[in-house]
């Protein structure tokens, strides 16, 4: 089964000779060695590239385990690059690699070698990537599948594949599986015997129960407002336990770095500030998130905000979430201040949207309490509601879009039409 990931390969196409590393980044098994070693290898060789000017080597393959060697693995790229022509290097976990830092900065420095490479946990994390090629680095980020690209390969209907989607989540290997005990085995063991043990390993967590619970707190206030304060007050009061809330700060900065969750920030639309906390949280795959939680607490009203949220972001858009403060009169006549809330406060350059997530809106009362924020952003970007059951795009008196969760999903232009 071939997965098109056109949004990355497009994007990797785009970098090619600007004598940078590409450097793949994401969470494990979201499809980074695939879009390397199949897709970007096609489009080199459809293109003309000779099968010998690409070097590929996967580093976490026996066959390759002597390349983890660095001297072994120079001598052998220096063997293999033999003329001035350009040369693609290709190298996958390449974490792996011992000084695998010197080696790459070395190929930077050949002007015939355009170096691409992906990376996962242990070693490899986010915020290496900008120290440990000083300066050399191009990150390309990776999500697993949107909505729109696991309906490209998805037999049935849209509505059957949301199902399916919020289920099980986006990641790749997923797909092979056809029964719903397969799918969740796979997830909960992956969940278990990788991205816990990789965030464990690296960090040296002495005590891995406690970072177990902070994960299924988390995964069952997805879109919640919380801080470090509030989450060790739920361990001491729901877990009997205590935990600093410095401790819960660190261990939520691993999960961030590891791809497994990411926040939004909240942010006051008429101030122009940001608001230090709380914050929301939401997972990267929502398979995994539900694999922590037995596949129990499947609320769609959440859930489809964490799908909006996972969209946004791979779409390139800073996501925030808006705070915007109504007043109105009490008996006096004195003005009563209220916070209100936007979901998302999207930008990306000088593009900006506003947008509500809102499950259903089966009657007026429900559609003013939705619009009633977007009225009071004070100025002039467009304004969105996203819900489930509407069948058409159109437009209310206030001038906001109502459109339909499938139609904002399935065409990535939706927020520009």
């Amino acid at each position: 089964m071939e997965i098109k990931r056109d949004r990355y390969l497009n994007t990797l196409i785009s970098k090619k000779h600007n004598g940078l590393i590409k450097v793949v980044t994401g969470m494990r098994r979201c499809g980074k060695s695939y879009l390397l070693f199949d897709l970007f290898k096609e489009h080199l060789l459809a293109e003309g590239t000779e099968a010998s000017r690409i070097i590929e080597i996967a580093f976490d393959a026996f066959e390759n385990s002597t390349f983890r060697d660095p001297n072994v693995l120079y001598p052998y790229l220096k063997e293999r690059i033999q003329d001035d022509g350009m040369y693609y290097v290709l190298l996958d976990e390449v974490q792996i690699l011992d000084q695998f830092e010197a080696i790459l900065n070395s190929l930077t420095r050949m002007k015939n070698v355009d170096v691409y490479v992906t990376g996962s946990n242990a070693r490899f994390l986010s915020k290496d990537v900008i120290t440990e090629f000083r300066g050399r680095g191009d990150e390309v980020h990776m999500y697993p599948l949107s909505f729109a690209e696991f309906m490209s390969v998805y037999p049935g209907t849209k509505q059957d594949g949301w199902n399916e989607y919020i289920l099980y989540g986006g990641l790749p290997l997923v797909l092979n599986f056809t029964t719903p005990d397969q799918k969740i085995a796979f997830l909960k063991s992956l969940f278990e015997e990788t991205y816990i043990s990789d965030i464990v390993g690296r960090h040296n967590i002495r005590n891995k129960a406690e970072l177990e619970e902070l994960l299924n707190i988390l995964s069952s206030a997805i879109g919640s407002l919380t801080n470090s304060a509030k989450l060790s007050a739920t361990f001491q009061t729901v877990k009997k336990k205590k935990i600093s809330s410095s401790t819960i700060k660190r261990y939520i900065d691993y999960l961030c770095d590891a791809f497994l969750i990411d926040r939004a920030l909240r942010y006051d639309v008429r101030g122009k500030k940001y608001i230090d906390t709380p914050v929301k949280y939401y997972f990267t795959d929502l398979g995994l998130r539900n694999a922590r939680l037995n596949f129990r607490q499947l609320e769609e009203t959440h859930t489809m905000e964490n799908v909006i949220f996972n969209e946004l972001k791979l779409r390139g858009f800073n996501v925030d979430v808006g705070v915007v403060t109504q007043c109105s009169k009490n008996e006096k006549g004195n003005c009563v201040r209220k916070q209100l809330e936007i979901d998302f406060v999207c930008n990306k350059g000088s593009k900006r949207y506003y947008i509500q997530s809102a499950y259903a809106l089966p009657n007026a009362a429900k559609l003013e309490q939705e619009q009633r924020s977007l009225t009071l952003t004070g100025d002039f970007f467009k304004r969105i509601i996203l819900t489930k059951d509407t069948p058409a795009p159109y437009y209310t008196e206030n001038g906001i879009l109502i459109m339909g969760i499938y139609d904002f999903l399935l065409n990535e232009n939706s927020l520009e039409n």
